[in-house]
């Protein structure tokens, strides 16, 4: 009988816990949407289409990105970042490990992919947001909070080639850019045995923002998970409409209704240099 007051005791100190930290979640997300998004963000937070369990997220600010975190799939489903070429002499040692994130509900830990077969693929990416914003913000890429399982060949080469071609091809060329990444969940649902949901496949959307002269350009890429790396780049090239109807979000939406139009209906490779780096081999 007293190994069962213990256990009951137990279980709603665990509850107790988990609706304290849904309550301070929810402050942040308040909080963090109202005050944070413009300098997280270009032309507005992404928002779900129709709101439920599968899109609902709670806004996480880390010091250069922003993470859309769902806690009943136990990934981000968006995350989005601004990179400038003004100072890329920064950035320290690649840190060794991960870290849990406090705020997270459901306790996704660096151990919680161990033996998975999956890699804790970065969305925001450590050496691009080292290089730009100093190595404590490159310490918080590695926040569990910013991770999501990712195939091998994924993670460490496609996945990679375009992080390094955003880095030493086109953010030297545009000079600024707003990039929004995220996974993709399209068939049954499949999880780690840490109850980490498995995306089928994941998106990357480039925005060089232009000027009062030069419209905002985008480039958007959908990745399988299953690849073998090597694929030339634009092999994954799609519309941003495209990756709005698989993922159910709503991207750039307080932009004009015309120029939303144009930048998201069609893919545009002009004025981005595809060839320069489509076939780029990954460092792995």
């Amino acid at each position: 009988m007293d190994e069962i007051r213990s256990a009951g005791r137990k279980l709603w100190r665990g509850l107790g816990v988990s609706l304290a930290f849904a309550l301070v979640g929810s402050g942040l997300w308040w909080w963090q949407e109202r005050d944070y998004q413009q300098f997280y963000t270009w032309q507005g937070v992404p928002e779900a289409r129709q709101l439920d369990w599968k899109t609902f997220v709670r806004a996480l600010r880390s010091d250069a990105y922003l993470v859309g975190w769902s806690d009943l799939r136990a990934n981000p489903l968006w995350v989005t970042w601004r990179l400038d070429h003004a100072d890329t002499s920064r950035q320290g040692k690649r840190p060794e490990s991960f870290e849990r994130d406090w705020r997270s509900l459901w306790p996704v830990s660096p151990d919680s992919y161990r033996g998975s077969g999956y890699d804790r693929g970065h969305l925001a990416p450590n050496y691009a947001i080292g290089k730009i914003y100093g190595l404590k913000a490159q310490e918080q890429t590695f926040r569990m909070t910013n991770i999501s399982p990712q195939t091998p060949a994924l993670n460490r080469k496609l996945w990679q080639r375009l992080e390094a071609a955003v880095m030493d091809n086109i953010l030297p060329r545009k000079g600024a850019l707003w990039i929004t990444a995220g996974p993709v969940f399209t068939g049954s649902t499949e999880r780690l045995s840490s109850l980490i949901e498995i995306p089928d496949a994941f998106y990357k959307i480039i925005v060089a923002p232009g000027d009062a002269q030069h419209p905002p350009r985008a480039l958007a890429f959908l990745f399988p998970q299953q690849v073998r790396g090597d694929e030339p780049l634009d092999r994954f090239l799609v519309s941003i409409d495209r990756v709005e109807a698989l993922t159910g979000l709503n991207f750039f939406h307080d932009l004009p209704d015309t120029v939303e139009q144009r930048l998201e209906s069609q893919v545009r490779r002009e004025g981005w240099k595809v060839e320069s780096f489509n076939r780029t081999p990954s460092r792995y």
